[in-house]
C-alpha cells in the first residue's frame, strides 16, 4: 500500500487554550490534507472524505510545535480508501521562538478514516 507524510509548523495563531495549546481539530484538518494527497497519489484525483473512526486524542500540540502528519492506506475497496493516521509532534516549542528536536516522536493524534474517490472512466 502506500503512505505519506507531511510536516508542519503549528504557529501561534492557532493557540486557543492556555499554555498556547490547540485544539484537536488542528489535526484532523491536516489529516485531511495528507488523505487528498494520498488520493492524487493512488488515482488522480483528490476524492472526498467520507468519515472518520476511532480518533483518539493522546497528547497535546502546542504552538511552536512541528507536527509529522502520517497516512498510510490500509485498505483499497473499488471506490473507497481507509487510512490509518497518526500526527506527531516532533520538535516541542519551549517559548519565545526557541523549540527543540525531540528524541523521540510524541504521538498526538490517531485516526482512521475513509475517502472516496470517483469511480475509473
Amino acid at each position: 500500500m502506500i503512505a505519506v507524510t507531511h510536516r508542519r509548523y503549528v504557529p501561534y495563531s492557532h493557540a486557543h487554550y492556555a499554555g498556547n495549546l490547540v485544539d484537536g481539530a488542528y489535526s484532523l484538518g491536516l489529516f485531511g490534507d495528507v488523505a487528498t494527497e494520498v488520493c492524487i497519489q493512488l488515482d488522480g484525483d483528490e476524492g472526498l472524505f467520507a468519515s472518520y473512526d476511532d480518533v483518539q486524542f493522546k497528547a497535546p500540540i502546542q504552538a511552536g510545535d512541528v507536527l509529522e502528519i502520517v497516512a498510510t492506506v490500509v485498505r483499497m475497496g473499488t471506490r473507497s480508501r481507509t487510512i490509518a493516521f497518526e500526527s506527531r509532534v516532533v520538535c516541542r516549542g519551549t517559548g519565545g521562538s526557541a523549540a527543540s528536536v525531540l528524541d523521540e516522536p510524541i504521538v498526538a493524534v490517531t485516526a482512521t478514516g475513509t475517502v472516496v474517490v470517483p469511480p475509473k472512466a
